[in-house]
């Protein structure tokens, strides 16, 4: 019974300027550890190949040093690997693979896609039957010459493509590097190993797309997975189990703020979340002074704990109630600044300005806190 793995979108060389260079470096060096999970998981589970459905690099200028890393990550599964150009890493004529070929990177058992075709494992069972992108876009069905290539009747026919299936992915997917959704059928493929959409997607039970095995942006699409097939014999409807592989887990969240509770409820959620998140949050409605220094206080453990937490709070304001201020001890003259800068934030014409006024509001009542409250943090 022939068993494989199907793997795609590693996007090795990405980097990740928006996050700290701590952080930044962490999420690049968890896409290699990727790669080495993914080899152990594939000769635990006595796998007969690795399929690559396209951008195993994220561009044509990734360093030697990445290149060669990305094949010694592989080292642990002795099988075949087939590789296959995608979009990032398209097999233009001088590209990264000939670089990899130059400096005699690719192992003996790494396969590498880089024109159309049938790339025959008789050993394994298989013809891989490749359709590698030769540019970045392409506005033909690159699959479709699967139709007529012709494989050993004995040998499963397993297609490897990078592109959008036409009508079934969301709207706002680049149309470029069509596939038709038929393919496998109109092929006679056993299977279609895709890559591109960067989640793991059913399209039809002969079809799947793999996503990649290590979640990089925020995106709730069943990203951080790999996908072992066990197909019986030529024509057996392929038995598919997904293995994550992910090591970074990342949270997009969008909150409004309005009463103390829905801060506590944000805190709590927080709190329940595993020491391996990436934690985006974009904060709008109002907060207390004290509701501000809770989040704070909130957002500094989270810090300590997890990856990486970023927050924007510029559409939040801080409305200060009597006890607030009372607590504060603003009396007279800082009594008058702590009442003008939570006016400010209100009628303040210009955005930025708002976002000043919530700033020092923020920091005035940091320095006026009691030193009460100070040790009891």
């Amino acid at each position: 019974m022939p068993k494989f793995l199907h793997t795609a979108d590693w996007q090795m060389g990405r980097t990740y300027s928006r996050f700290d260079t701590e952080d930044g470096a962490a999420l690049v060096e968890a896409r290699y550890d990727a790669i080495e999970r993914l080899a152990a998981l594939a000769t635990a589970h006595q796998c007969d190949a690795v399929l690559v459905a396209g951008d195993v690099f994220d561009a044509q200028t990734v360093s030697d040093r990445t290149i060669r890393r990305v094949f010694n990550a592989t080292r642990s599964f002795e099988g075949p690997w087939v590789m296959l150009p995608g979009n990032h890493d398209a097999a233009l004529a001088e590209s990264v693979w000939t670089r990899a070929e130059r400096l005699n990177a690719v192992p003996e058992n790494v396969h590498l896609a880089l024109e159309p075709g049938a790339i025959q494992l008789p050993d394994q069972g298989m013809a891989v039957l490749a359709a590698p992108l030769i540019q970045r876009h392409t506005y033909g069905d690159l699959t479709q010459p699967f139709d007529t290539m012709e494989t050993p009747l004995d040998l499963l026919r397993i297609g490897l493509a990078h592109g959008s299936v036409q009508g079934l992915l969301p709207e706002d997917i680049d149309a470029t590097n069509p596939i038709a959704p038929s393919r496998a059928e109109t092929a006679k493929l056993d299977y279609l190993a895709l890559g591109d959409w960067h989640g793991a997607k059913q399209i039809n039970e002969r079809t799947w797309y793999s996503g990649t095995p290590e979640p990089e942006r925020f995106r709730n699409n069943d990203a951080g997975y790999v996908l072992i097939v066990d197909i019986e014999r030529p024509g057996a409807i392929p038995k598919v189990t997904r293995h994550e592989t992910a090591r970074y887990q990342w949270h997009q969240w969008r909150e409004s703020l309005a009463v103390p509770s829905d801060l506590d409820e944000l805190l709590n959620r927080i709190n329940q979340l595993p020491e391996s998140s990436v934690l985006d949050l974009k904060l709008d409605g109002t907060l207390t002074l004290a509701g501000d220094q809770k989040l704070i206080r909130g957002l500094s453990v989270a810090e300590a704990r997890f990856r990486s937490v970023t927050c924007d709070r510029t559409k939040l304001q801080l409305e200060p109630t009597e006890e607030d201020i009372n607590q504060l001890h603003a009396d007279g003259y800082l009594g008058d600044v702590v009442h003008e800068l939570r006016e400010s934030q209100q009628t303040a014409d210009k955005s930025g300005e708002a976002d000043v006024a919530r700033d020092a509001l923020a920091i005035l009542a940091g320095l006026l806190k009691p030193k009460d409250q100070e040790l009891a943090k």
